[in-house]
């Protein structure tokens, strides 16, 4: 197994947890137990030695129809980094919306960073609780999460792509009401289960470009969102030089890059999403995340 192009996952199968790897359509069962919750985290920690003994403890092979895909990392260890308005359309979009609380500028002239709990992660499939926003204003953004391999701190734009381990479809599910009425996004974004993520990290040799890739958000079958990674108004380099800049950031940590234009706020009126509404956010080799509202 080349452990330079993996798709990592942590999933159940027959009740139990597990992770592991794709491979021709099969995953890969390499650890069992509880301790599988935190093994892909793990391996990303650890470095290539990692991958390796995760790999060489690959043993059976199940079909994907038989297990049940988990976030890839179930219990992150920090909060999940997440940037806004960092789309030109969305940014105005979201400007005109009478929502927008953080700034006066329509396109932010530096990125506007914030962060999404802990507790906020839920895995593909999972029901996502928007019966918690009482505001009845729940909205998706289907994103492109970096995932980081090395730690780094003051690295430059030219050595950024060194410190990315893989990457991850996530979508920062969000009460808009919140998110206005607080003046900031933590409590907003931060809702337990507003964080969807998966279906597996894939390794950065495994996407290649990673600004070749496509982004795609339907709701209930309609799509909403399609975007290239090549538009983002501050590209990853640019995004792990500034963030790294006066903090570091540890393997293991996830930066959502910002959601393209085609939100529900964007509409008029408003298309909030209801119970039973079904969320897929899909990009090129990552995968489809699919997620129902409760």
């Amino acid at each position: 197994m080349n452990v330079e192009k993996m798709k990592l996952i942590t999933f159940e199968y027959e009740g139990t947890p597990c992770a592991g790897y794709i491979e021709d359509d099969n995953a890969v069962i390499c650890v069992e137990g509880e301790s599988a919750k935190h093994a892909v985290l793990n391996a990303v920690i650890g470095g290539q030695d990692a991958m390796a003994d995760l790999a060489a403890a690959g043993k059976n092979r199940v079909p994907m129809s038989d297990i049940k895909l988990l976030a890839p990392f179930p219990q992150p260890l920090r909060d999940i980094f997440c940037v806004g308005k960092n789309y030109y359309a969305h940014a105005a979009e979201f400007h005109s919306s009478g929502f927008d609380s953080s700034a006066k500028e329509q396109v932010p002239s530096h990125p506007v960073v914030f962060t999404k709990a802990t507790t906020s992660v839920c895995g593909p499939g999972d029901i996502v609780k928007g019966s918690l926003d009482h505001t009845n204003s729940v909205d998706y953004e289907g994103e492109l999460g970096v995932v980081i391999g090395k730690r780094c701190f003051q690295v430059n734009k030219e050595d950024a792509y060194d410190h990315v381990f893989g990457y991850v479809v996530v979508n920062d599910v969000t009460s808009r009401i919140l998110q206005k009425d607080h003046n900031q996004w933590v409590i907003g974004k931060g809702i337990d289960t507003f964080c969807p993520l998966g279906p597996w990290i894939a390794t950065a040799d495994e996407v290649g470009d990673v600004t070749k890739l496509e982004l795609v958000t339907e709701i209930n079958g309609e799509e909403r969102q399609r975007v290239e990674v090549a538009d983002l108004i501050f590209d990853i380099p640019t995004l792990i030089e500034t963030m790294s800049r006066t903090m570091t950031l540890l393997p293991g940590d996830i930066i959502a890059t910002g959601t393209p234009v085609g939100v529900g706020i964007g509409f008029n009126p408003p298309k909030y999403l209801q119970k039973g509404d079904k969320m897929s956010v899909s990009i090129t080799g990552l995968g489809t995340l699919e997620n129902t509202i409760g």
